[in-house]
């Protein structure tokens, strides 16, 4: 760690500082609670115990488990010792989530016991792992997380520079395969303070940590609610009765949303007579109408934005009510441009490929350098996302580009090739195109088309379930239809446009 240098780690003994006997966290599971000086001991602990274990500066911790205070103290102890976190989506599949844990060789894991079975039966092909411990308890594992808590050093590790390597959250496979998206201390730090300016978040603020931690959007508000010296109120999984009761009884005052958590949680307040009143902020991807009736019944506001985890959760962000529709205008700290094929800057009103730099942007891909360079191109992040400007300078999605088509069901990001790769595994189906479709409830859904061998039949949810038996289920298609012959294109191939043209319903 150098004079110039500010990590996570240097942020818990800021805060522990500012902030010693404010209360940071607490679990609404079992009521447990850590003031910010308690936290920071806790992170040293653990620090001195993952030192034991010869973690150290690069090394990757996997993690595979649901929100709970250990693992937002795996994100402080290994920010201590100057190691990665590869936090695992456990919604995944198995060979999904071995995959993820594989591809950054983990030097230790961490794993609820919920999902121990899943990591046991792949333990021979981890051989870079050391220890696996249970994350929660003493249930599973070769050692418990309270084994790891020893005498700290002074000093625990070596610390992280700002540009170390933080966290690496894998995306969606574009490809076929999941890349795994290195985020560094000073990104995180780049996305606190725009959270900070543009919602007001402080120290008399409480954030209701309802996305997982394993996800872009979770990770990094519960950060910078932990920044401003707020309370972090974390359950482990989201009930919309429950969210809503805790906001009456803790006077949360913000959350993430993606599609249809406030839409639920508005419905559970009406039904249980929850008052909601303290939420004033809310940011993410909610629909108009549910957006509306949050403002309506809090008087709150709802932040718009657009980003990924490439680009540290957001490079654009405003209030629904300046421009609605919009994902509100570049952040302070980011040059945003919208170019051609060719690399020229469109003119407002036209279509572009949404370029990024800043101090947010990723510092790229897992071991993949090829991919790096062609999304590092000309000196910008290439996001593989389509988008306008109006003459105020808001931004307008407009979907993915043709390489890069990407489905977001409640703010999960599916690739079309992915799915297709596996409905074309089942026998009956010869061809088949997944596409994007309106959704009540997930604001987009999964959409297959297919075209079933001469002679074969096949149902619906027949086939939606051979999807989910393969892939995480969030993935599989939530609507089917069987068609005769897809669209072809002169050169034999198959025409995608044509079938979101004709067949872009929900039905």
């Amino acid at each position: 760690m150098g004079l110039y240098d500010f990590s996570f780690y240097d942020l818990i003994n800021r805060n522990a500082a500012v902030y010693e006997q404010r209360l940071c966290w607490k679990e609404v599971d079992d009521g447990r609670e850590l003031t910010f000086g308690e936290f920071k001991k806790q992170v040293d602990s653990l620090a001195a115990g993952l030192s034991d274990l010869g973690v150290g500066p690069g090394d990757r911790i996997g993690v595979v488990g649901k929100n709970s205070l250990e693992f937002f103290l795996v994100y402080g102890g290994a920010a201590a010792v100057g190691a990665i976190v590869v936090p695992v989506n456990w919604r995944l599949s198995p060979d999904e989530v071995y995959y993820n844990l594989n591809d950054c060789s983990p030097r230790i894991v961490f794993v609820d016991e919920e999902f121990q079975a899943t990591v046991d039966a792949r333990k021979a092909g981890l051989g870079s792992a050391v220890a696996y411990c249970n994350l929660k308890g003493d249930a599973g594992g070769e050692k418990s997380f309270q084994s790891l808590l020893t005498t700290p050093r002074a000093q625990p590790g070596g610390g992280a520079k700002s540009s170390d390597g933080f966290v690496i959250i894998h995306t969606a496979a574009v490809a076929g395969y999941p890349r795994g998206a290195l985020v560094s201390h000073a990104n995180i730090m780049s996305a606190d303070v725009h959270f900070l300016y543009y919602m007001g978040i402080t120290s008399s603020d409480v954030h209701l940590n309802l996305l997982p931690l394993f996800h872009v959007g979770g990770l990094f508000l519960a950060i910078t609610t932990f920044h401003a010296g707020g309370l972090n109120l974390n359950i482990s999984k989201f009930d919309a009765s429950l969210a809503a009761g805790l906001i009456e009884r803790y006077k949360v005052t913000h959350f993430f949303d993606f599609p249809p958590i406030l839409d639920s949680i508005l419905q559970a307040a009406a039904e249980d007579n929850c008052d909601i009143g303290s939420l004033r902020a809310v940011v993410g991807l909610g629909t108009a109408e549910t957006i509306t009736r949050f403002q309506q019944r809090t008087g709150g506001s709802y932040y718009c934005m657009y980003g990924q985890t490439e680009t540290s959760c957001l490079a654009t962000m405003g209030r629904y009510d300046d421009c609605p529709g919009s994902a509100g205008k570049t952040i302070m700290l980011a040059d945003v441009r919208l170019v051609d094929d060719y690399e020229n800057p469109v003119a407002p009103g036209a279509v572009g490929e949404i370029a990024v730099k800043g101090p947010m942007v990723f510092q790229g891909y897992w071991n993949l350098p090829d991919d790096n360079a062609y999304t590092f191109r000309d000196g910008w992040h290439h996001t593989g996302d389509l988008g306008r400007f109006n003459e105020d300078g808001f931004l307008f999605y407009a979907g993915r580009k043709a390489e890069k088509e990407l489905i977001k069901p409640g703010g999960e990001n599916v690739y079309p090739a992915e799915v297709e790769k596996i409905i074309l595994q089942h026998p009956a189906v010869a061809a088949t195109v997944v596409i994007g479709v309106p959704d009540p409830k997930w604001k987009e859904g999964i959409k297959a088309v297919c075209q079933l061998h001469p002679g074969k039949t096949l149902g619906g949810k027949e086939l939606i379930d051979f999807v989910g038996g393969r892939i995480a289920r969030f993935k599989k298609p939530q609507y089917v239809e069987f068609v005769q012959a897809l669209p072809l294109k002169e050169d034999g191939s198959i025409d995608r446009n044509k079938v979101k043209a004709e067949y872009g319903g929900n039905s």
